[in-house]
């Protein structure tokens, strides 16, 4: 037993030394510290703890029949007028989304959909090289040491992004409680939405709360406080709820009137919640809360024991989806490969309601035979005017004026993106002359969703850019544009990112082949607001062209090349950076979809004289969408992308392009090995002067195979620089012989290999008998001092030549 004992100390504390960043083990060795000396003895935990008393059962049958009921179907609109919504079972229709044990950065003031659609390709590729770890619903609150939940209560969040499907996942949680599938340790959950809660405006307890949605609870509740440990409770939407939950707050723990550790005790909700999430109020119960990562940030002081976060779907859950979703497998094919082949279309595929728009949006175009393939939408702009385009043509009867009708709707969706609303009540539709019975009608249910589910009703959009792209819709209709550049001017100037896919969407709009479907319902926009659109526009890319010297900068001037994009405007376009000189995004991360706008902007440029994309993460992914259009470039920096081989085999393509204007390249930092040596001796001969490979790892293979590109009489590279490397004297002779015959290289940097004075013979015989270096540099090698001596003393043999054995030299 003491060997045992001692064996188990020390797997113990291996894993403490390894377990920092690792998810499951950091949740391990935490468990460890609250179960006591021997975590294992946790697994006989008697089973008994999850017995239902005789006397509950019954009211615990009629609950899980009620919730099984309330979550069994999963309602979804068509835009059909026939079959306005749809009625599925859910455990038909729920596709499995990618739920990681962690959440990344917290604070946030960038648009969150931006944010995380920039992150999310390198989160995505991370996930599927194991890096993360990828939980099921069902593990939010299971022990390490068992398939069991906890031993003492847990508050565990999941984060997800607008449209990811947190509630979606929460109807599935309960569901598969109520039906006995997940956490059978639960005798019974509670589930409240954030916005429900938000109609309650006087201080109320936890016994209220909970009889106003379950009645049928009757007197039992006292029964249910005795065994804390068998209760979960779920809170959906944090960030949709109205008053401020303040974790750090002292005076919560000090002062009564915050104070909230009895369930009969009258308070405000936000303070039951608050209590609940801090085991202050039933400790040992469990709490379940969802928000959108913006509002994150109110939940870091609170005891929070499982962080998660929804990435959405990930490789074959994409097209499951939309399998799923469109019942016509042949059409569901065309739409996948549509998108797929349309990369700003296929990084939205990542979020269902995403996938939802391009479903309804797209669908059409592969089923009706009247449209023609050439107007499927490439832009986002284009994807979402055809999304009104359906329900307008569904619904167009039953509308006197759906211009009026957009513009007043437009109004108060614009009001809500400055304030940051997505939540209306009747007496938002009754400010803007919207009246809540024309929800009789199907057209406005297909662009507000009613929720009537408590006292009083609520209206949201089905997603949130849906609302943007209907604000954006409001400005085109407006009979009286003239302060249309100054409200545009106003919300570029938001500093949180609230107001850019609106943005976008209004750059979109000013093309024709965006606006053409709408007009078709809603009369053709105004002349003279588009006009003033594109003069926006076109002021705001020439004024940030020059201003990138900070990242705001770079990110503003990307964002402007997004509408630019989105607007599909060749003369604009033209006009603003058609004869531009030197672009830099250096720093700045770039997504696929930044790539895909980029690759657009300088397809319409002449030339460019330098893009400098140092330390952009491209990747892989990024770069196929920019090397169609790097041939123009005269510089081109892409130092630290991760790019790897196979990047650099197809960008020796482009170099290899007799229109390829390429002189300078810089590839610092690429993880390039020799495996890529071939493709880059084949561009040596091209327009390709000066190449840049410090910090990779060709060594001498690699380096061989470079010196027989050298020996060529048509060589055209002056400068090479191999810092870094991992360059041995058994490369020295090959680079000594090929450059004997070389006519081109003039700068040779050799800086940080691994020469040693067995390679000083053939330096030296490289110096006497090559006439072009000017400029040689060899120090942080492994020469010893009268090795460099030596080579030093070369240097008088050929007036202007420089060896350098040291820096200062």
């Amino acid at each position: 037993m003491e060997k045992g004992s001692r064996a188990r100390r020390v797997m113990w504390e291996s894993f403490v030394k390894v377990h920092h960043g690792v998810p499951k083990l950091d949740k391990i060795i935490k468990e460890i510290q609250e179960l006591g000396s021997d975590p294992f003895d946790y697994m006989n935990i008697a089973r008994g703890l999850s017995e239902v008393p005789s006397h509950l059962k019954g009211v615990q049958q009629k609950h899980k029949e009620i919730l099984r009921v309330q979550t069994e179907t999963l309602r979804v609109n068509t835009i059909l007028i026939k079959e306005k919504v749809k009625i599925f079972q859910l455990i038909d229709r729920y596709a499995e989304l990618t739920i990681i044990s962690n959440v990344r950065d917290r604070t946030l003031v960038e648009h969150e959909l931006l944010a995380r659609g920039r992150d999310h390709e390198e989160w995505r590729k991370k996930h599927l090289q194991r890096e993360l770890e990828k939980i099921r619903t069902n593990q939010l609150f299971q022990s390490s040491f068992s398939g069991r939940k906890s031993k003492s209560g847990s508050s565990a969040a999941v984060s997800g992004v607008p449209g990811i499907g947190k509630t979606t996942m929460v109807q599935k949680i309960v569901y598969d409680w109520a039906t006995g599938k997940i956490y059978t340790d639960f005798q019974f959950v509670f589930s409240f939405k954030f916005r429900d809660l938000n109609n309650i405006n006087s201080r109320i307890n936890l016994r209220n709360l909970i009889l106003d949605q379950y009645p049928y609870f009757g007197n039992v509740l006292g029964e249910l406080w005795k065994n804390p440990e068998g209760l979960l409770f779920i809170f959906d939407g944090l960030d949709e709820f109205k008053d401020w939950i303040d974790f750090a707050d002292n005076r919560r723990n000090t002062e009564p009137q915050f104070m909230c550790t009895d369930p009969e005790c009258w308070c405000e909700v936000s303070d039951i919640v608050y209590s609940l999430i801090q085991h202050k109020l039933l400790p040992g119960c469990s709490v379940l809360v969802t928000s959108r990562p913006t509002a994150l940030h109110l939940l870091e002081k609170a005891e929070i024991s499982v962080w998660a976060e929804i990435l959405g779907f990930v490789g074959d859950e994409w097209k499951e989806y939309f399998n799923k979703f469109l019942e016509d497998q042949a059409v569901a094919a065309a739409v996948f490969k549509h998108v797929e082949e349309n990369e700003i279309l296929y990084t939205m595929c990542y979020n269902p309601s995403y996938r939802w728009i391009l479903g309804m949006s797209l669908g059409p175009f592969f089923t009706q035979r009247d449209r023609k393939q050439q107007q499927v939408p490439k832009t986002i702009t284009q994807l979402y005017s055809y999304y009104i385009y359906n329900i307008l043509k569904n619904h167009g009867r039953e509308i006197e004026s759906p211009r009026v009708v957009f513009l007043k709707l437009g109004e108060m969706a614009f009001t809500g993106v400055s304030e940051k609303k997505i939540v209306f009540s009747n007496g938002d539709l009754i400010k803007y002359n919207l009246q809540p019975s024309q929800f009789l009608s199907g057209f406005l249910m297909e662009l507000l969703e009613r929720d009537d589910s408590v006292q009083s009703v609520v209206y949201t959009f089905p997603h949130l850019t849906i609302q943007e792209f209907v604000a954006a819709l409001a400005q085109f209709l407006t009979p009286d544009p003239k302060d249309i550049q100054k409200l545009l001017s106003e919300a570029y100037s938001e500093e949180d990112g609230r107001f850019e896919i609106f943005l976008r969407f209004v750059a979109g709009l000013s093309s024709p082949q965006s606006a053409r479907p709408l007009e078709e319902f809603l009369s053709p926009f105004l002349h003279q607001t588009t006009c003033r659109v594109i003069d926006w526009v076109k002021e705001k890319v020439k004024g940030q062209i020059g201003n990138t010297a900070t990242e705001t900068g770079k990110r503003n001037l990307l964002n402007t090349f997004h509408y630019l994009f989105e607007s599909q405007n060749k003369a604009l376009a033209q006009a603003t950076v058609g004869s531009v000189g030197t672009l830099a995004f250096s720093g700045l991360r770039l997504t696929p979809i930044d790539c895909a706008v980029l690759s657009h902007v300088l397809g319409l440029c002449d030339t460019i004289k330098e893009l400098s994309l140092y330390e952009c993460y491209i990747q892989c992914e990024g770069f196929q969408r920019l090397e169609n259009v790097l041939y123009k470039c005269q510089k081109l920096r892409l130092s630290k992308n991760n790019l790897g081989d196979s990047e650099v085999k197809l960008l020796s393509a482009v170099l290899r392009n007799t229109g390829c204007k390429i002189q300078e390249l810089d590839l610092w930092g690429n993880n390039l090995t020799d495996s890529c040596a071939e493709d880059l001796a084949s561009v040596f001969n091209h327009s390709l002067t000066d190449l840049d490979l410090t910090a990779n790892e060709l060594g001498d293979s690699g380096m061989k195979r470079l010196s027989l590109a050298l020996r060529r009489p048509d060589c055209k590279i002056q400068k090479l620089d191999l810092w870094g490397n991992r360059l041995t004297d058994s490369c020295a002779e090959y680079l000594a012989s090929a450059l004997s015959t070389n006519r081109s290289l003039t700068d040779l940097n050799l800086v940080y290999n691994r020469f040693t004075d067995q390679s000083v013979p053939a330096f030296s015989r490289l110096i006497l008998t090559c006439r072009t270096p000017n400029l040689i540099k060899l120090w942080d090698n492994q020469f010893s001092q009268n090795g460099e001596n030596q080579l030093k003393l070369l240097q008088g043999t050929r007036s202007g030549l420089s060896v350098k054995c040291k820096p200062l030299d």
